[in-house]
């Protein structure tokens, strides 16, 4: 390890992310360019770091500092070099010269001590001598706290969010409670806080520990798909995790519960603890649902009259359930449409357009996913957009936004709902509660309400089973389509996904246009196959690109789970060229020209679209879990990785945020809802019963437009048909709506 000490004389470049910085270094006379996490140094302050000399390939020599350090100037000229850096506003260098001149080595202590004497020197007035005393002791005291916030284990950016969360107040937070930045700093969970709590000596039965470990519990359960846990367990799993007693658990839950931190409900024949954001989403969603329950006056046969001559209009000929849907959909305020694929969703979504068009009403269509509004503007022939962008998903200026989330909020609400006569909303089984839950809130009394989607579909990846408990609730409007059409007959795709669907096991005898089977039950036998698959034979047969043919699996681990297919897929689609630009991070290696995934949402993270010319022509916020895009440009001296979503959409990841991306090649059949591929390729051969069921086999064959091609055991996809169970989601917005509608729940 090295040391070099010098002023920094300029910063080229800083991502106040994470704080990586490239700045220029004077030491001894000598320029030295140095690399690091620098968050907290100012041009013109004084430096000592430690690290080592490393030859950058396009940038030659570098100083990669591993710590740093500043230190206090010495001497004068130290001293004017640093006032007059810019680190200290409104000092420059002729009045940073002259209060040097004034006070000497003493400047410092001056002017953290006696402010008021720096009105001596001429262009000081006593307003401007204080803020320049304010600054200085500002720079002093978050030092000192990054100092002493380095024994717990916290830096960087955390350590900043701490400082100006509590000030001075931090040191006393961290000693007595530091559970409390759990509940007042985004990014700081339940295992942040117990390991500053280990380090500061905090009792292992604290009851601020149990408090803090409940509402973790709660928030971790949501990241399963549940609104909320029963109690025996959330006490098993509190126990489990503190080791503490029961009691002394229910005692901590029925606190959080008098103060409104928790909420405690019978749902069923069981007590629900629910997180207030999730409880409140609930009984937000079913009040505006019930709101929405309008049935309007209208003559029914005129409305029959209507959509008969739209089908003429349209040279189609609808079936009675989905006339039926039309009328529902005109004579109420809110209708839900659902139905399996190639029973004619996309045919009335068209017939009510139409309808809607003939009555000068103006119509939003909206999707969950980028994917899916795009397929629906396909179907339809009319712009259809993300629910995010249609309620203009804006960064917020504060940590606590208007929803109750970090970092962001959507300007349409309930003071500025969206301007539509009627919303139709597709794929809504991907649509978890707190997106429903804005949904509602932008949509106003009176406006016309229309969900559509499949329920033998996976659950969405966030929290709720919003459309089933919709369904399951009976208090709403409900058409659920079953006809298959003769159109639809031709595609085995479609009638295999039926015959999943009614637990019947299928032929699998190779003799579909669209539907295959190669039994194979060698792992390295079936990745042969893929690899052929993809870069042969499919890509000919449906007439697409092979980085259009999607593997889809039900697992992430194992050999045929998504961590070990994606590297041997990526090395035969996009193998190491010395054109491609790469970047290694925990053992991914990501590449440009690699198909990649968002696994989480972010809703800050900007986009853009740019015109031929790169100027941007439109610029939004958010990239969402399951957004599927491509590595453009990887940037080893910014540290950032350019990904395009959508073919337009352009964004920039720091490499500090890399984590929440992951290779495509293959994506398990989870993440793969509300997308179409012109070819899926699924191996099955082994895996844990609680994936391989019904559910799942249904929802990855109906990915698939063209082709299904199934890798594996027979006996596995048969005994997948067979099992229906499902995994368990603790939700209770058909409890809350039946509540709303004086309906006791069974």
């Amino acid at each position: 390890m090295e040391t070099v000490r010098g002023y920094i004389e300029h910063i080229i470049y800083r991502n106040n992310e994470n704080g990586y910085t490239v700045l220029n270094l004077v030491s001894d006379g000598e320029d030295i360019t140095c690399v690091g996490s620098f968050k907290y140094v100012d041009e013109g302050e004084n430096v000592e770091l430690k690290g080592e000399f490393t030859e950058h390939a396009v940038y030659g020599e570098q100083f990669k500092a591993v710590s740093y350090e500043v230190k206090s100037p010495e001497d004068t000229v130290s001293i004017i070099r640093y006032l007059g850096s810019g680190a200290v506003k409104g000092v420059g260098q002729a009045l940073a010269t002259r209060i040097v001149k004034e006070f000497g080595e003493d400047t410092f202590r001056i002017i953290e001590e006696e402010p008021e004497r720096l009105v001596r020197v001429k262009g000081i007035s006593d307003r401007k001598a204080r803020e320049i005393a304010l600054q200085i002791m500002e720079k002093k005291d978050l030092r000192q706290i990054m100092v002493f916030l380095q024994q717990y284990g916290i830096t960087g950016s955390l350590a900043n969010k701490v400082y100006q969360r509590y000030g001075n107040e931090a040191y006393r937070v961290i000693n007595e409670n530091p559970y409390l930045l759990a509940d007042d700093i985004n990014g700081v969970g339940f295992k942040i806080a117990d390991e500053i709590a280990r380090k500061a000596g905090i009792h292992t039965d604290s009851d601020f520990r149990i408090r803090c470990a409940v509402v973790y519990l709660l928030n971790m359960a949501a990241g399963e798909g549940h609104c909320y846990l029963p109690k025996d367990e959330l006490i098993k799993r509190a126990v489990e995790l503190l080791d503490v007693p029961e009691d002394a658990v229910w005692t901590q839950v029925m606190n959080l519960s008098m103060e409104q931190k928790v909420f405690i409900k019978l749902r069923g024949n069981e007590t629900a603890v629910y997180g207030r954001n999730y409880y409140y989403m609930e009984l937000s969603c079913a009040r505006r649902l019930r709101d929405l329950d309008i049935v309007t006056d209208n003559d029914e046969l005129l409305i029959r009259k209507k959509i008969g001559a739209i089908e003429k209009a349209l040279n189609i000929e609808l079936e009675e359930l989905q006339k039926e849907a039309a009328l529902k959909a005109v004579c109420n305020g809110l209708t839900v449409i659902t139905g399996g694929p190639g029973t004619g969703k996309t045919t009335i979504i068209n017939t009510i357009i139409k309808y809607f068009e003939t009555e000068q009403m103006d119509i939003a269509l909206a999707a969950p996913t980028g994917r899916a509004a795009k397929r629906m503007s396909e179907a339809t022939g009319y712009e259809a957009s993300t629910i995010q962008r249609m309620l203009k998903l804006k960064a917020s200026a504060d940590d606590e936004s208007l929803n109750g989330r970090n970092g962001y909020y959507y300007e349409m609400n309930e003071d500025n709902p969206v301007e539509a006569d009627v919303v139709i909303i597709d794929e809504m089984s991907m649509v978890d509660i707190a997106l429903f839950n804005a949904l509602l809130k932008a949509v106003p009394v009176g406006v016309r309400l229309i969900l559509v989607g499949d329920t033998d579909q996976l659950p969405s990846v966030g929290p709720g089973s919003v459309l089933k408990d919709i369904i399951q609730s009976g208090c709403f409007p409900v058409v659920a389509l079953r006809k298959i059409f003769r159109q639809a007959e031709q595609s085995d795709i479609v009638l295999n996904a039926h015959r999943i669907n009614e637990g019947r096991h299928l032929a699998l005898d190779n003799k579909s246009s669209d539907f295959f089977f190669l039994e194979r039950d060698n792992v390295d036998l079936i990745l042969n196959n893929i690899i052929h698959l993809i870069r042969e034979k499919l890509p000919k047969y449906v007439k697409a690109d092979p980085y259009d043919i999607q593997v889809l699996t039900p697992m992430r681990k194992g050999t045929l789970g998504v961590e070990a297919l994606n590297p041997i897929i990526q090395r035969y689609l996009n193998p190491p060229s010395a054109k491609k630009n790469e970047y290694e991070v925990n053992d991914v290696l990501f590449r440009e020209g690699d198909k990649v995934m968002q696994v989480k949402n972010n809703y800050q993270l900007e986009w853009e679209i740019v015109s031929k010319y790169g100027i941007p022509i439109e610029q939004g916020l958010g990239v969402f879990n399951g957004d599927m895009g491509i590595v453009r440009e990887i940037n080893s001296f910014n540290e950032t990785m350019i990904v395009e979503y959508d073919g337009m959409r352009k964004v920039t990841y720091p490499f500090s945020g890399l984590d929440e991306l992951e290779h495509a090649y293959a994506v398990t059949i989870h993440k793969s809802q509300g997308s179409e591929y012109p070819a899926v390729v699924i191996p099955l051969l082994s895996g844990p019963r609680m994936l391989f069921n019904r559910n799942l086999l249904y929802t990855g064959v109906t990915r698939a437009k063209d082709c299904v091609m199934l890798l594996g055991s027979r006996e596995k996809i048969n005994s997948m048909i067979d099992n229906t169970d499902e995994h368990l989601r603790y939700t209770g917005l058909c409890a809350q709506i039946k509540e709303m509608y004086g309906i006791k729940s069974a």
